[in-house]
């Protein structure tokens, strides 16, 4: 059936619809409900813009080679993130507290699978700095995210007054620098921060993940929301043997992995670790 409505500035069809849930959910896992047709349309349609089209048709034919550069930035547009300081605060004292427990290693690897634009990897990192007291605090951590737009704003480290507010004035004094003049009401993360985290691009439904070791630490917050139960079983079998046999896998609020017991068990609220270590 094709239908389109006649007030939109773009012929959107429900075929065109389907198209695009099936592109996003082979590309990224994403499985989207009927309901976010109204979301695609507004967001896919500054890509029309941008692109000078006309049709829908004629985006989905541009964006048929998954390797141009406008395929990335269809991605882009349909991914979700919600993000920001210390969200669900009790995992980063979990962290501290496995930080504690562990005193025997050297140093402790970390991978944030979805990180946005920064602020819960940065989040992780004042978490290792505030525990072992020093900048040059051992650990490494890897923060990758499907979406390039984000990944840059990460690495840039720069944000609004308004997305820190929520911080202690110590974390602030102590992690970030405070803009003046042209810069007025942004804040900069310190260097000394920054080079304990490397960005990187990737896809979590990738044939292969870029690792040669495993993880203490591996979080993996508010990302299987959007994926079926197939593809969280997909992904959390994936995590199993990036992740050391005393790790974590910390996951969102909202998540639960009930139907990946073999794989992950529930150790505390949303703290998982293997189930056969």
């Amino acid at each position: 059936m094709q239908t389109g409505r006649p007030d939109r500035e773009f012929h959107f069809t429900d075929d065109n619809f389907k198209t695009i849930k099936s592109l996003i959910y082979e590309c990224a896992g994403i499985n989207l409900a009927d309901t976010k047709r109204d979301m695609v349309y507004s967001r896919l349609s500054r890509r029309l813009r941008a692109n000078n089209l006309r049709t829908f048709q004629q985006y989905l034919e541009l964006i048929n080679d998954a390797d141009s550069f406008e395929y990335q930035e269809f991605v882009n547009s349909l991914t979700t993130n919600l993000t920001s300081f210390f969200r669900e605060s009790h995992h980063f004292d979990i962290l501290k507290e496995y930080f504690a427990n562990h005193p025997s290693k050297r140093s402790f690897r970390i991978w944030c699978c979805a990180a946005s634009t920064g602020e819960e990897p940065y989040s992780i990192a004042m978490s290792a700095v505030e525990y072992f007291e020093r900048f040059d605090a051992p650990v490494e951590i890897f923060a990758s995210d499907l979406d390039t737009k984000v990944l840059e704003k990460a690495q840039r480290g720069i944000y609004s007054s308004d997305r820190v507010e929520r911080l202690q004035e110590q974390r602030l004094k102590t992690f970030f620098f405070r803009g003046k003049g042209d810069n007025s009401g942004l804040v900069k993360v310190k260097s000394e921060l920054k080079d304990l985290i490397y960005f990187f691009n990737l896809n979590l439904l990738s044939d292969s993940w870029p690792f040669d070791q495993s993880f203490d630490i591996i979080f993996c917050r508010n990302v299987m929301i959007y994926f079926d139960k197939p593809t969280q079983y997909k992904v959390l079998k994936k995590f199993a043997p990036y992740l050391k046999n005393d790790g974590l896998l910390f996951a969102g609020h909202s998540e639960s992995f009930t139907h990946a017991t073999d794989i992950f068990k529930l150790r505390k609220h949303t703290v998982y670790e293997k189930a056969q270590s």
